[in-house]
C-alpha cells in the first residue's frame, strides 16, 4: 500500500484542501478522493524514509490520538474541530496523515465509523465496533476513553512480557560470546602447545579442537545455514496459516510461559467483552469481537464453539464453560453477572483478577529463569575450561616429572 500527498477541492464548496491518502496506485488514490467528495488537483507519491518506517503508525501514536480525541469530544467540541486540533498537535507523520484523511472523510459527510474503517491496518475490529456503538448511543467520548485505557493496558502488559525476556536474552548472548572467545582464542593455543611438545590431545580437548576447526573453516556455511533456517521459520510463521497455527499452539503449550499466555488471552477476551457490552453492543457481536481480540488462532477456534450456543439462546456462562483454554473464573463471574444484570462488570472483575496474576507472574519470570540460565552457563563454560586448562596443568605436571 502506497501513500500519496494530494491537493484537491471540495466538490460542494470549492474549498482547497491538502492531505495524504493510502492506495494501491495513483489511479486508485484519485478514485478514493472522488468517492470522498474531492476533485483531485495533484497526487504525489510519498517516500517511506529509511527502512520504510518513517511514516509508520505506532501503538503509542494511536493511544495518544484516541485519548486526545476523547478529551476534546467530552469537552463539547464538534467532531471535525476535535479531529483538526488533534491533527495539529500530532507529531508522527504517519498518524497525522491518517487523522487528516479521517477529517476529510468526516467533512465530506461520512460517519466517524466509516472514516476509521478505511484504515483497517491501524484500527482493529474492537476499535471499530466501539466507535460504531459510541456513535449510535451518543457516548463516543466514553467509548474512546475505554479504548485508550484498554490499549494502554495491553501495551503495558506486552512491554512487561518483553521486558521479562530481555534479561534471559542478555545472559544467552553473554554465554555465546564467552564460548566463542574461548573456542576461537584459547582452544587453538592448547592444540599448538600439545603439537609443539609432541603430545596427544585428551579426548575432550580434541573434541573442542574439532569444533573450533570446523567453525573456523566453514563459518560462512554456518551463517548461511542459520540465516536459511531463521528466514524459513520467519516466513513459515508470519506468511502461512499453518505456520501461525504452529506458533500460536506453541505459545499456549510451552512450559513456564504457556500458562502466562493463556491468562493473557482470557483476560483479553473478558476485558473486550466487558467494553463491548458496556457500550451497548449486542451479546453475540460482543463475543465475536472478544474472540478476535485474543489474536491467537488456536484460542479463537476453541472459543468460537460458544457462538452456536449463544445463537441458540444459551447464556454466555453456559456457552463458554468447559472450553479448552478458558479459565474457570470467567464463566463463574459471567453466571453471577447474568443473575445480577451486571455481566459487563463481572467480566471486568474477572479480567482484572487475571491481569493482576499476570503482573505477578511476569515479575517472577526473571527471578525464576536466572538460576536456570546460570547453571547452563556454568555447565557449558565448565566443559570448555575442562577441555583447555586441565590439559595444560596435566602437561605441566608431566614435564615437571
Amino acid at each position: 500500500m502506497k501513500r500519496f500527498n494530494y491537493k484537491a477541492k471540495v466538490k460542494e464548496t470549492g474549498k482547497s484542501v491538502k492531505g495524504s491518502i493510502q492506495a494501491e496506485n495513483e489511479q486508485f488514490a484519485g478514485r478514493l478522493l472522488l468517492e470522498q467528495g474531492y476533485i483531485p488537483e495533484s497526487l504525489v507519491e510519498e517516500g517511506e524514509g529509511i527502512l520504510g518506517k518513517a511514516n509508520r503508525v505506532t501503538n503509542k501514536d494511536r493511544i495518544m490520538f484516541t485519548r486526545q480525541l476523547s478529551t476534546l469530544i467530552g469537552a463539547g467540541l464538534p467532531l471535525a474541530s476535535s479531529l483538526r486540533t488533534v491533527a495539529n498537535q500530532t507529531e508522527g507523520k504517519g498518524m497525522k496523515a491518517v487523522i487528516e484523511e479521517i477529517l476529510a472523510a468526516v467533512e465530506s459527510g461520512k460517519s466517524l465509523y466509516e472514516a476509521f474503517s478505511a484504515h483497517p491496518d491501524i484500527f482493529n475490529g474492537v476499535y471499530l465496533a466501539l466507535i460504531q456503538a459510541g456513535e449510535k448511543s451518543g457516548t463516543l467520548d466514553i467509548a474512546l476513553k475505554r479504548l485508550a485505557d484498554q490499549e494502554e493496558k495491553d501495551a503495558a502488559m506486552m512491554s512487561k512480557i518483553k521486558g521479562a525476556l530481555v534479561y534471559p536474552a542478555i545472559i544467552l548472548v553473554v554465554i555465546i560470546a564467552v564460548l566463542a572467545f574461548m573456542m576461537i582464542m584459547v582452544v587453538p593455543q592448547v592444540q599448538n602447545l600439545y603439537e609443539d611438545m609432541g603430545q596427544v590431545l585428551p579426548g575432550l580437548t580434541q573434541f573442542l579442537v574439532n569444533i573450533s576447526t570446523f567453525f573456523g573453516t566453514f563459518w560462512w556455511l554456518v551463517l548461511l545455514i542459520v540465516a536459511g533456517i531463521g528466514g524459513g521459520i520467519f516466513y513459515f510463521v508470519k506468511k502461512t496459516p499453518s505456520g501461525r497455527k504452529v506458533a500460536d499452539s506453541f505459545k499456549i503449550h510451552v512450559p513456564v510461559f504457556g500458562g502466562l499466555f493463556r491468562k493473557l488471552y482470557v483476560s483479553r477476551f473478558a476485558r473486550t467483552a466487558e467494553m463491548m457490552l458496556a457500550t451497548g453492543v449486542p451479546m453475540l457481536d460482543s463475543v465475536k469481537i472478544a474472540i478476535e481480540s485474543t489474536s491467537n488462532v488456536i484460542v479463537e477456534e476453541e472459543y468460537s464453539k460458544s457462538l452456536e450456543s449463544i445463537k441458540g439462546g444459551k447464556p454466555l456462562s453456559a456457552s463458554i464453560e468447559g472450553l479448552e483454554y478458558m479459565l474457570p473464573l470467567v464463566p463463574q463471574m459471567s453466571s453471577i453477572g447474568e443473575e445480577s444484570g451486571k455481566i459487563d462488570e463481572m467480566l471486568g472483575k474477572a479480567a482484572q483478577v487475571y491481569e493482576n496474576e499476570l503482573d505477578e507472574q511476569i515479575n517472577n519470570i526473571s527471578t525464576m529463569i536466572e538460576p536456570i540460565l546460570m547453571v547452563i552457563m556454568a555447565g557449558l563454560i565448565g566443559v570448555v575450561v575442562g577441555g583447555t586448562l586441565l590439559p595444560i596443568y596435566s602437561l605441566v605436571n608431566s614435564v615437571g616429572a
